[in-house]
């Protein structure tokens, strides 16, 4: 079975928007295409795959924008190569090496983390909450950022139950930023 890994930039105060004032740096590019590289495919909700698409996806000119630093490339050609799994009752189709997935979220995420290979990876905000709720994450990783941001989406906000984690490895960054990787203590479903 392969394992459902949430990760997540994050601030000290639990702020996970983009716009939280969690500018990427070289360091933290080179960690989040490293970890992108070791998954098979990317589970999205549909507001996290639009915004990846938007951000990530290689213009048809087959050229980088001119606003992409040189070290944000690896990282744009992973997540653009990468198969990706999004969840939405609400696209009508999703073209960028994509697949919907509709119907019982429980059951496909299950069928997905079935099918062999090393791993997937779900990023955002509200899907990770439902996948959580449902006992389906085998590995949190965080990047908490050192910046407090005071606004924006918070990390797992609503979530049915706690879920007791172990940490299962550490990384400082010179930026001040720390990757922090949990286990659950409990079974995932």
């Amino acid at each position: 079975m392969r394992p459902l890994r949430y990760s997540i930039n994050v601030t000290l105060d639990g702020c996970c928007h983009h716009e939280a004032g969690l500018p990427p740096d070289e360091e933290s590019m080179r960690y989040w295409t490293a970890e992108m590289e070791r998954a098979d495919a990317l589970l999205l909700g549909r507001v996290t795959y639009e915004m990846m698409e938007s951000a990530w996806r290689k213009p048809a000119t087959g050229v980088w924008p001119a606003w992409m630093d040189e070290w944000e490339i690896p990282f744009a050609e992973a997540i653009d190569r990468a198969k990706k799994y999004v969840v939405s009752g609400t696209l009508s189709g999703a073209d960028w090496n994509a697949e919907l997935v509709r119907g019982d979220l429980g059951r496909a995420v299950r069928r997905l983390k079935q099918e062999p290979g090393g791993g997937l990876w779900v990023g955002g905000v509200t899907l990770p909450r439902a996948l959580a709720d449902l006992g389906l994450i085998d590995e949190y990783e965080f990047l908490v950022q050192p910046v407090l941001a005071g606004r924006g989406p918070t990390l797992l906000a609503g979530l049915g139950e706690r879920v007791r984690l172990e940490l299962v490895d550490r990384q400082e960054f010179r930026s001040g930023a720390v990757a922090q990787r949990y286990r659950p203590t409990r079974p995932t479903a």
